[in-house]
């Protein structure tokens, strides 16, 4: 049997061994690099969601502009570069006939990410 002063002081310093502590601390790390490791997959994945985007736009742009223009369209290749949302794009356009209407397709490319394309076609009706 076991005196109750002894069995009161070691309820009293009851708590927390070093291995329990080490092992929820282990725990809390992984976790900690687990939130980690997921924000720098958002940050790529958001930037490249941006770089999409600005592309789209001015491949939309380009397609409205063309077809919009009073000029009858003229068969051939057309190009450019232009800044927009902050980025340098380089676009191109190809036009051709394709019996009673005019077919263009306008490639935009980042220039900080040329491997990456942003393509629009449009028809126009030929006059």
């Amino acid at each position: 049997m076991t005196h109750p002063a002894s069995r009161s002081r070691r309820s009293v310093e009851a708590g927390f061994t070093l291995l329990e502590v080490l092992v929820a601390l282990a725990i809390f790390a992984l976790a900690a690099l687990a939130l980690l490791r997921l924000q720098a997959t958002s940050l790529a994945s958001s930037g490249a969601l941006d770089r999409r985007l600005v592309r789209a736009v001015e491949a939309d742009n380009r397609a409205v502009e063309w077809r919009t223009d009073p000029a009858p369209p003229v068969a051939g290749v057309a190009g450019g570069v232009v800044v927009n949302g902050g980025r340098r794009l380089a676009w191109q356009r190809v036009v051709r006939r394709d019996g009673p209407v005019w077919v263009a397709q306008i490639t935009v490319r980042a220039l900080d990410a040329p491997q990456e394309a942003s393509v629009a076609r449009v028809v126009r009706a030929a006059p």
